[in-house]
C-alpha cells in the first residue's frame, strides 16, 4: 500500500479526569524521527508512544503533541505534596541569603508541577485513554498517508506509461536511423577520390552502428518500467526502492541523448528527463 509521508491528523476526548487532545504532524524524512511533547502527568508513557508510532510508521519526520487539561476538582479532591512542598521552602531558604531579591508568593507556589495533587485522578485509566486516543489519530494519519499514497500512485504509473510510448516510438524509428546513417556513410564515401578496401568499409560502418546502438538502454528501460509497476504494487514501504530505480531511469535517458544522432531520438531523451524527474520529486514523498 502507498504511503505519503506528508499528513496531519488529530483527535480529542473528555472524561472525568479531563481533556486529551492529540495532534500528530508528519514530513519528509529519510526515516522514522519522532518528535514528542507530552504533559508531566503523562511522560512515563513516552517508550509506549515510540513504539506504537514505530508499529504504524515506517518512514518521515513525525512530530507528536499531547495535551491534558484536568477536570476542575472539588476543594475535597485537592490535597498537597507535604514533602514535596517542605523540599522547596528548604531550598528558598537555602537561597534567601544570596539572593535577597527572590520572592516567591503562594500563587506561584502552589502552580508549581507537583504541589498539587488531585487525589480522584485514576493514573491506570488516564494513560489508557491516552493510548487509546494515540491510536485514533493514528489509525487518521495512516488513512490520510494512504489517501495521498494512492492519489501519487495514479501520477507515477501515468509517467511509466508515457515513458513505456517513448520507448516504443524510438525503437520504431530506429531502422531509420540506421539506414540513414549507412546512406551518409556511403555518401562521404563516394566523394573520396581515392577508392577503400570493401571490409575496412563494413568495418567503419559497423563501429559507426555501434557507436550510436541504444537497444541495451532501451531494453534497460523496459526492465526498469516492469521493476517500478512491481514494486508499486507491494504492500510495503516502496519510497527508498523507487527512489534507487529513478537514478537507474536517469542513468539510461542521458546515455540515450548522449548516443542520439537523430533528432526524434534526441528529443525522446529530452523528454524521458523530464518524465525521470517529474516522478522522483514525487517519490521522495512516500513512504
Amino acid at each position: 500500500m502507498l504511503r505519503s509521508m506528508t499528513a496531519f491528523a488529530s483527535a480529542e476526548s473528555e472524561s472525568g479526569h479531563g481533556t486529551l487532545s492529540i495532534e500528530l504532524r508528519s514530513v519528509n524524512h529519510r526515516y522514522l524521527e519522532l518528535g514528542l511533547r507530552l504533559p508531566d502527568e503523562l511522560r512515563t508513557l513516552e517508550p509506549q508512544v515510540r513504539e506504537r508510532v514505530a508499529a504504524r510508521l515506517a518512514r518521515g519526520k513525525v512530530d507528536l503533541g499531547l495535551r491534558f487539561k484536568p477536570a476542575v476538582a472539588s476543594a475535597a479532591a485537592i490535597a498537597i505534596d507535604e514533602d514535596f512542598v517542605a523540599r522547596l521552602a528548604d531550598t528558598a531558604q537555602a537561597l534567601a541569603a544570596r539572593f535577597p531579591q527572590l520572592n516567591v508568593d503562594f500563587a506561584s507556589l502552589l502552580n508549581w508541577p507537583g504541589v498539587l495533587l488531585d487525589r480522584d485522578t485514576d493514573q491506570d485509566a488516564l494513560r489508557s485513554a491516552a493510548l487509546a486516543l494515540l491510536d485514533r489519530a493514528l489509525d487518521e494519519m495512516v488513512a490520510t498517508r494512504e489517501r495521498e499514497g494512492s492519489r501519487l500512485g495514479g501520477f507515477l504509473r501515468e509517467r511509466l506509461d508515457a515513458i513505456e510510448r517513448i520507448v516504443a516510438e524510438v525503437r520504431k524509428h530506429l531502422p531509420e536511423v540506421r539506414a540513414a546513417l549507412r546512406a551518409k556513410f556511403d555518401a562521404r564515401l563516394a566523394e573520396l577520390k581515392q577508392p577503400l578496401e570493401p571490409g575496412r568499409i563494413e568495418q567503419e560502418v559497423v563501429l559507426q552502428l555501434q557507436r550510436i546502438d541504444v537497444d541495451e538502454e532501451l531494453d534497460r528501460l523496459g526492465a526498469h518500467i516492469l521493476e517500478a509497476r512491481r514494486v508499486l504494487s507491494l504492500k510495503e514501504a516502496v519510497g527508498r526502492r523507487l527512489d534507487f530505480l529513478m537514478q537507474e531511469f536517469n542513468r539510461e535517458a542521458n546515455t540515450l541523448g548522449s548516443k542520439a544522432t537523430d533528432p526524434r531520438t534526441s528529443g525522446a531523451a529530452v523528454e524521458l528527463k523530464v518524465l525521470i524527474e517529474q516522478m522522483r520529486e514525487q517519490v521522495q514523498n512516500l513512504e
